[in-house]
């Protein structure tokens, strides 16, 4: 609820789905099955997968420290722990609240303004999404899934180059709003005319907005260790991918575990409970479906790999609290969280 009592419905749709994907995934399972798949996981495997998903925040705090750079030059050591901090709180709490919670908390630390930590995340983001499109167009360009499933693949393909042509669109229009601010903003106005006035009144100062808080650098040197932390960073998260594949003996291509990290990418940008519960194990299990992987197996590994990625870093996230001396209920206050 809200502070005035009132149910919060996108919490609720959210819960609605993740129950709906959890039938879904439950209602044909041998538990059996299940539970021998399970039985044959090497645990040397999951703790190599557990490793490598630290070495991603750690990557992340690398990042993070270039976007910072017109700042502040941030201590590595709040930088990891404001990361880990927030994607705590990406897992236990709904609507990605974790970004703001991250940014309170390292601004708190550093003694820098909130808002404009903010906006370095939301450049974060942008790096994010343009390293993930590529990896999209990578995989479904060269992955071979199993026979009869090639018009599937070839549709995937088209959606890879259509996603990609449209956020190059956006990364355009951005640097144009950055170097050229009210002409852009004026174009806009433009192509805002015909919709109600109310739209562009709400749109417009919310650009202008966008202009001063975010900084995109210009210097060669800080871009390329942009783009290099990126691609190694989501190299780091899809290895653990790998690793928990062959925990469970299953023996596929590298293209498989990016193929099931664009799913799993997907699958947190739809409305669930907190953690992900339900949409993230779908996402993984009918991603390996499609590799002719058993159901039982495919969701055995599901739930592995949700429960690498969620409990190693709430855990790392509260002790990272515990340190600083922060409490949880402090953030969710100041973040404008509410029960």
């Amino acid at each position: 609820m809200d502070s005035s009592g009132h149910i919060d419905k996108k919490l609720l749709i959210g819960i609605l789905i993740s129950l709906i994907c959890i039938v879904l995934l439950f209602r044909k399972i041998d538990f059996h099955l299940l539970l021998q798949s399970f039985s044959s996981i090497k645990l040397s495997y999951v703790l190599a997968a557990i490793a490598m998903t630290f070495v991603s925040y750690i990557l992340r705090a690398v990042r993070w420290h270039y976007l910072l750079l017109h700042i502040k030059k941030a201590s590595p050591k709040n930088l990891l722990s404001a990361t880990l901090v927030g994607y705590m709180a990406n897992n236990i709490f709904p609507a990605r609240i974790g970004e703001f919670i991250r940014a309170y908390f390292l601004a708190k630390k550093e003694k820098i303004d909130t808002s404009s930590v903010f906006a370095t995340l939301v450049v974060d983001r942008l790096w994010d999404g343009f390293t993930v499109l590529v990896i999209l167009v990578i995989t479904f360009l060269n992955i071979q899934l199993p026979s009869g499933m090639e018009n599937i693949q070839s549709k995937m393909a088209k959606g890879g180059y259509a996603m990609l042509f449209l956020y190059l669109l956006v990364i355009i229009f951005l640097i144009f709003l950055k170097r050229y601010p009210m002409a852009t903003i004026k174009f806009v106005g433009i192509l805002l005319k015909p919709f109600p006035k109310i739209i562009s009144e709400k749109i417009i100062p919310v650009l202008g907005s966008f202009i001063t808080g975010i900084k995109f650098t210009t210097r060669p040197a800080e871009v390329i260790a942009l783009a290099i932390s990126s691609a190694l960073i989501w190299t780091a998260a899809i290895i653990p991918v790998d690793f928990l594949l062959k925990a469970f003996g299953i023996n596929l291509p590298f293209l498989a575990s990016m193929f099931i990290m664009v799913f799993l990418v997907f699958a947190v940008m739809i409305p669930a409970a907190p953690g992900y519960i339900g949409t993230y194990h779908a996402a993984c299990m009918y991603g390996l479906m499609a590799f002719n992987i058993p159901r039982e197996q495919a969701l055995s590994v599901a739930i592995v790999v949700h429960a690498v990625s969620f409990f190693p870093v709430i855990i790392a996230g509260f002790i990272c609290l515990w340190l600083s001396k922060t409490s949880l209920s402090s953030l969710k206050t100041t973040s404008g969280y509410q029960e």
